[in-house]
């Protein structure tokens, strides 16, 4: 399950410590996944209905949360000390609550295989990384519900390994104004920014170098504005501030569509085209990653965020506090 590290405008923990987070949802996807699998096998409801949590669970390593807000918190990319005799007991349950993930059979009924567990385990967990995408300990994004029903975000976070980092239809801040970029993956050895073209099922885009392109279904044909041009406005800026950091990671383009046809004839030698006819070859190609998340990986995470459009409130926690 790919990682959901930037969500449109919304402030991420990600954002904060690019190092950390990522190997703690591996390690934490991996840990309950692995129970709820033995479980399931092993017919031991215990496990689905836990009336103890494990007091080793994985957020309790030391130092201790409590040690760690009594350090320092992040707080857009600055340290601010916080004494903990400032830090409300109801600050740090809710971070411990925003930072655990306990499976909840009561949202679906039974699953008769491990594949529908799995899939219920992973709608659940994407509900998890949401809430990752959309706070921190003193901020919290509103997150639009209609995001929570995205098939194309869940796509993206589901079908793809743990290692992949993704920015899904991102707003960075250059020269004081907002950019709207496509979905960029980054992956331990690549960067993927991508444009999707999937308004019907079998229809046929006509690509070519002009500002329009033509989407053709049955008899009925309809100007599109050419996924070319967003796509090398991503890439620019991608590779700008690649360079600036002296980051080197190849930057691939791709137009994706599942559902139906692209007839690009004149495409750049730079662009990938995947649809119908080719796409189960490069997703499995894609799934197929087996390296672990890298250093020159996360340090490009981390670069993409630092221009990343951030729109958030404090966390009512915090507001009660001080007043």
């Amino acid at each position: 399950m790919a990682q959901l590290i930037k969500l449109q405008d919304y402030v991420s923990r990600y954002e904060q410590n690019i190092v950390l987070y990522p190997s703690r949802f591996v390690r934490l996807k991996k840990q309950k996944w692995l129970g709820l699998k033995k479980a399931f096998e092993t017919k031991d409801r215990s496990l689905f209905y836990p009336e103890n949590p494990l007091e080793e669970d994985w957020i309790m390593d030391k130092p201790s949360l409590f040690e760690r807000v009594k350090k320092t918190i992040w707080h857009r990319n600055k340290f601010e000390e916080v004494e903990l005799e400032n830090v409300s007991e109801k600050v740090i349950l809710a971070e411990e609550d925003d930072l655990s993930f306990e499976y909840d059979a009561k949202q679906y009924s039974s699953p008769q295989t491990v594949d529908e567990l799995k899939q219920q385990f992973l709608n659940q967990l994407f509900e998890f990384q949401l809430k990752w995408a959309s706070s921190t300990l003193t901020e919290m994004s509103k997150v639009k519900k209609t995001l929570y029903y995205d098939e194309l975000l869940k796509y993206y976070l589901q079908r793809f390994p743990d290692t992949f980092l993704v920015l899904y239809q991102p707003l960075f801040q250059l020269k004081n104004a907002p950019v709207e970029l496509d979905t960029i993956m980054i992956t331990p050895t690549d960067i993927w920014c991508i444009h999707v073209l999937e308004a019907e099922n079998s229809a046929v885009y006509v690509g070519s170098n002009d500002k329009f392109w033509v989407k053709k279904k049955g008899d009925k044909e309809k100007k599109i504005l050419s996924p070319v041009l967003s796509l090398n406005r991503t890439e620019k800026i991608v590779k700008s501030i690649l360079d600036k950091y002296d980051i080197t990671l190849p930057v691939q383009k791709v137009i994706l569509t599942r559902n139906g046809y692209i007839d690009f004839p004149s495409a750049p030698y730079d662009l990938k085209i995947v649809e119908k006819r080719n796409y189960e070859d490069w997703f499995q190609k894609m799934r197929s990653h087996h390296s672990p998340i890298k250093a020159i990986q996360l340090k490009a995470a981390e670069s993409l965020l630092h221009y990343g459009l951030t729109n958030s409130k404090r966390r009512y926690e915090w507001d009660t506090e001080e007043s």
